[in-house]
Order: structure tokens, then C-alpha cells, then sequence
């Protein structure tokens, strides 16, 4: 079994998320970016509390870090 540590492990999300969109994202696994790379854009769209600024974000932070949302 993964401890809590191991499973956030990686980039953080960034500060720029709303709060009621990290708690999305945490409802669906995802505490760090490499987590958020394995979803695709429209399934992370689907999650309430993830609107079009927040998908900004996410996309610009993953572009930093190399990284995209799974093509659908």
C-alpha cells in the first residue's frame, strides 16, 4: 500500500487553482501534475468546480513542466 506521501509525490498543482477546483481534483485523485496528465481534457472539464479559467492554468502549468492532458 502507497502512503500518503508517495501518492504526492511530484509538481504541485498550482496556487492559481481555485479552491473548490483543487477539492475537484482531490476528489479524483489527482494532487499533483503528473497525476493530472494522466486524465484527458474533457474528463477534468467534467469535474464540478473546474471551469474554463482553472483548465487555463492547469494546461499553462502542465506546458511548463512538458507535460498535456491525455488526447482524447
Amino acid at each position: 500500500m502507497r502512503t500518503m506521501t508517495e501518492l504526492h509525490t511530484g509538481t504541485p498543482l498550482p496556487q492559481k487553482v481555485s479552491k473548490p477546483a483543487v477539492r475537484a481534483l482531490h476528489q479524483h485523485g489527482i494532487f499533483t501534475l503528473e497525476q493530472l496528465a494522466t486524465k484527458s481534457f474533457k474528463e477534468v472539464q467534467a469535474y464540478h468546480g473546474v471551469g474554463p479559467k482553472v483548465l487555463r492554468v492547469l494546461e499553462e502549468a502542465l506546458s511548463a513542466k512538458g507535460l498535456s492532458f491525455l488526447t482524447d
